[in-house]
C-alpha cells in the first residue's frame, strides 16, 4: 500500500519547508513504514493563512452542500473499509477487528454530521416588554484548529472535522506523530470528494508545543478541539486564554466499573471484557479501575480470568487476533512499569505480567488483591491490564469510584433500578448501565472535572463551533 506521507496546505500535498521528515513506526514489528513530514513554523503559519482564507467563502456555502460533501466521504469511506482499516492497524498496532470498529465508527460521524448541518438551530421570539422581536442566529465560529491522539485515530479526527465543517468552519487538523497516515488518508478523502481548497488542512508540527502555541495565538484561530491527557490539556488551555480562543477539551479518565451484588454475571463478565479489552485497554473510557462487591468476588475473578485466558496478543494484520500491540515500545514499557509497581504495592498477578521481546506487545494481564488508592488504581492504565478490588458496601464503593479528579466514564453492572440509582451518584459526563460501551455519534461524548470541557457527537457536537449572535428588531418586524 503506499501512503500519503506529506502535508496538506492549501488544497496540495507537499513536503515541509525544511525538508525534514520523522519515521511511522509499525509497533508489531518496529519497521518504518514511511517518512512523513515536519511541519516548520511557515508550514503552520500557510496552514492557519489558507484555512483563513477559505473561511469566509466555506462559511458562506449552503448547509446543505456542506453536508452532502460530508455525506459523500461517509461513502468513500464506507466503500475503502479495509483500505482504512488496514492503515489504522499498521500504524496503531491495533488489532484487526478493533480497527474495522473503529473505521466504522468514525466514518459514521460524517453520516451524522451531514445530517447536523442542515439542521442548525435559531429562535425568533417577541420580547417580554413586547417592544423588539429576539432573533438569536448561529454562525461559524471560524477558523478551528484540531489536535488528536494516537489511540482513535480515526474516530477522534472526525469527530472534531465533521462538527466544524458541518458548522462552516475552515480547519487545520493536527494528528499525533505515532499516527499520522490515518489523517492524511481521511484528508486525502474529503479533496476526493471536492471539499474545496484551504477548508481542510493537515500539518505535523515538530516542536509541537511552541508550534501549536503559535497557531493559537494567531488571531484568525477562534477554536481549539483536543483530546488528550489531561497534562496538555492544562497548557493547551493556557494558552487559549491569551487569545481568549474558544476551548473544546477530551481529556483524560480513570474510569471505574462496578460490580453490584444484584448483577447478572454473564451480562457483566461480557460486558467488562468490552468495556476493558476494546483497544486492548488503550481508551479514555476504558474501564480502569473494577470494583467487585465481596460476595461475588471470587466468582467474577474466576470467569474474567478464563475468559482472558482466551485472548490471543498479536499482530492486527493477523485477523484471528484478538488484542493488538501497544502503539509504540515507550507505551509497552510504561504499561509494565505499571503492573510491576502494582505488585511491588502488594497486588497479585493472577496471569500475564509479560512483554514481548519484539513488537509492542504485552499480555493480557490480571490484578487482584488491588487497594483502593495504590498506584494502579490512580493512573490511566493504558493498556490490557485488569485491576479488581474489592470493596463490602454500596456508599462506600461510590465514595471510591468518585475519589478521582476525572469524570469521563463509568460502568455499573447489577439490577437496573439499583444500577440506575447508583450511576446518577457517580461524577462522570457518562455511564454505562450492564454494557461495556456507549459511544455513538449521536450520543453526547464528554465528561466533568478534569476530563474535559464541551461535548462532541450528537446534536451538541456542532454548537461547540457555533456562535451565539443575537439581533434585535423592532416589535412589528
Amino acid at each position: 500500500m503506499t501512503y500519503l506521507a506529506d502535508l496538506f496546505i492549501d488544497g496540495v500535498w507537499r513536503p515541509g519547508s525544511g525538508g525534514e521528515r520523522f519515521d511511522v513506526v509499525d509497533p508489531a514489528d518496529l519497521s518504518v513504514i514511511t517518512r512523513f513530514a515536519v511541519a516548520t513554523e511557515a508550514d503552520c503559519m500557510a496552514a492557519v493563512d489558507a484555512a483563513a482564507a477559505a473561511q469566509e467563502g466555506w462559511a458562506a456555502t449552503a448547509p446543505r452542500e456542506r453536508g452532502e460533501l460530508l455525506r459523500a466521504a461517509y461513502d468513500v469511506l464506507t466503500a475503502e473499509v479495509d483500505q482504512f482499516a488496514e492503515i489504522i492497524v499498521r500504524e496503531n498496532g491495533k488489532s484487526w477487528v478493533d480497527a474495522v470498529g473503529e473505521a466504522n465508527y468514525a466514518k459514521e460521524f460524517f453520516r451524522w454530521f451531514a445530517e447536523e448541518a442542515v439542521r442548525i438551530p435559531g429562535e425568533y421570539r417577541l420580547s417580554p416588554a413586547g417592544d423588539k422581536r429576539i432573533v438569536v442566529d448561529r454562525q461559524p465560529i471560524g477558523v478551528a484548529l484540531l489536535i488528536t491522539p494516537w489511540n482513535f485515530p480515526a474516530a477522534m479526527a472526525t469527530r472534531k472535522l465533521a462538527p466544524a465543517l458541518a458548522a462552516g468552519c475552515t480547519t487545520i487538523l493536527k494528528p499525533a506523530r505515532e499516527t499520522p497516515l490515518t489523517a492524511a488518508y481521511m484528508v486525502e478523502v474529503l479533496r476526493r470528494v471536492g471539499v474545496p481548497d484551504g477548508v481542510v488542512n493537515l500539518v505535523t508540527p515538530v516542536p509541537t508545543g511552541p508550534l501549536v502555541a503559535k497557531m493559537i495565538d494567531r488571531p484568525e484561530v477562534r477554536k481549539l478541539s483536543f483530546t488528550g491527557s489531561t497534562e496538555v490539556g492544562r497548557d493547551l488551555l493556557h494558552a487559549c486564554a491569551d487569545s481568549v480562543v474558544s476551548a473544546s477539551m477530551e481529556l483524560g479518565g480513570n474510569a471505574p466499573l462496578i460490580v453490584l451484588p444484584s448483577a447478572d454475571m454473564d451480562v457483566t463478565i461480557e460486558g467488562t471484557l468490552t468495556a476493558k479489552m476494546r483497544n486492548g485497554g488503550a481508551a479514555c473510557t476504558a474501564a480502569n479501575r473494577i470494583y467487585v462487591h465481596s460476595s461475588r468476588h471470587d466468582e467474577f475473578v474466576g470467569r474474567l480470568a478464563t475468559e482472558l485466558a482466551a485472548l490471543s496478543v498479536g499482530p492486527g494484520l493477523d485477523r484471528s487476533r484478538q488484542v493488538g500491540a501497544l502503539v509504540s515500545t515507550a507505551e509497552r514499557d510504561k504499561v509494565a512499569a505499571i503492573v510491576d509497581t502494582a505488585v511491588a504495592e502488594g497486588a497479585t498477578l493472577v496471569q500475564g505480567g509479560k512483554s514481548s521481546e519484539l513488537g509492542a506487545f504485552y499480555d493480557v494481564t490480571l490484578l487482584t488483591d488491588v487497594r483502593h488508592g495504590s498506584s494502579v488504581n490512580t493512573v490511566e492504565i493504558f493498556g490490557p491490564v485488569v485491576a479488581v478490588v474489592r470493596y463490602d458496601d454500596v456508599d462506600e464503593v461510590v465514595r471510591m469510584a468518585n475519589d478521582t479528579i476525572y469524570g469521563l466514564m463509568a460502568y455499573v453492572f447489577g439490577e437496573e433500578r439499583e444500577a440506575v440509582a447508583v450511576a446518577r451518584r457517580l461524577e462522570a459526563g457518562m455511564v454505562a448501565v450492564n454494557r461495556g460501551v456507549v459511544s455513538d455519534p449521536a450520543a453526547p461524548f464528554g465528561g466533568v472535572k478534569q476530563s474535559g470541557l464541551g461535548r462532541e457527537g450528537s446534536s451538541d457536537g456542532i454548537l461547540e463551533f457555533l456562535e451565539e449572535k443575537y439581533i434585535a428588531l423592532s416589535a412589528g418586524a
